[in-house]
Order: C-alpha cells, then sequence, then structure tokens
C-alpha cells in the first residue's frame, strides 16, 4: 500500500464520507493526504489485516477522544457505529483504539455487515496502525483485538528500531 490511507477507508467509507458528531472523523483519519503513507496487507480465514505508517502532526487532543466515545459515519448506502476500544500500552507513546461495525443496504434492501478494529500509535510526527476488517458471517473465527494490538506493539518496535 502507497499513498494516503485512512482507518475510514480501510472499513470501506469512499471519499466524502461523513461524521456525526463531526469533529470526530480526525481519529479515523489521522493523516489525511500524506502521500508518503506506507503499508501493507494480508488476508486469510480470520480476516484482513491492514498496517499502516503515515505522517502526523500529534496525538488527538484528550478533550476530542472524550466527546467521541462512541459516534457514527455515513457513506453511500453504508452507516457505520464506531466505539472506542481499549487501547495497547506502548511505553512513551500515545495510543487510540475503536472498533467500527458497519451496515450496507445492498441489491433488493438486502444488508452486509463488516466489523474493523483498529489501533493507533503515534510517534513523534508519525502515526502507525493496524486495522483488523472481519465478516461477521465467516465460518472462520475472526482474529481479535489483541491480535490487532499486538501487531501495533510490533509495528512500533520495528519503526523505532
Amino acid at each position: 500500500m502507497a499513498g494516503p490511507t485512512s482507518a475510514a477507508g480501510l472499513w470501506g467509507f469512499g471519499t466524502g464520507w461523513t461524521a456525526e458528531p463531526p469533529q470526530c472523523a480526525a481519529l479515523a483519519d489521522p493523516a489525511p493526504g500524506d502521500a508518503d503513507a506506507r503499508g501493507l496487507s494480508a488476508s486469510g480465514s480470520g480476516g484482513t489485516v491492514y498496517v499502516v505508517a503515515a505522517g502526523a502532526t500529534a496525538p488527538p487532543d484528550p478533550g476530542l477522544v472524550g466527546e467521541c466515545g462512541q459516534w457514527t459515519m455515513t457513506f453511500g448506502h453504508t452507516v457505520g457505529t464506531v466505539t472506542l476500544a481499549e487501547a495497547p500500552h506502548i511505553d512513551g507513546v500515545a495510543t487510540l483504539a475503536m472498533t467500527a461495525a458497519t451496515r450496507t443496504v445492498v441489491e433488493s434492501s438486502m444488508e452486509t455487515e463488516g466489523r474493523a478494529t483498529t489501533a493507533f500509535a503515534y510517534l513523534g510526527g508519525r502515526v502507525a496502525f493496524v486495522t483488523l476488517v472481519t465478516d461477521p458471517g465467516a465460518l472462520h473465527p475472526p482474529l481479535n483485538s489483541e491480535y490487532v494490538n499486538d501487531l501495533l506493539t510490533r509495528t512500533v518496535a520495528a519503526l523505532r528500531g
């Protein structure tokens, strides 16, 4: 992966998505427009995992985080509920984690559901984040937030190394 990448985009929200309340949008897109962002993805029976490193000015303001314990996103026929989650503790690094439960109305008013877990680490001018996207109807058990948090911790160690 190369170029601007947001957690919201990985969750399935295209350009022009909106958040309610609007100020919460910054939490799902901490490095908007960073052309130097880099990452990778992998998929398997437990879901699809994305790891991204991008430029970011600073961690989100604690007041903003306090206002955005739960919020909604909308894009076309997709609606999502975003909920803050327990972030991993990484010494000397501000972290943030959230889950997104999405519902998309498709043909004949059928709905598809998705779930994503994302954890962010803010490292002096950079942000690293790991996103896991799962299908609630999959036959195999999905990976979980512990996997996301562990992978973020390993990513931070590699970026520091």
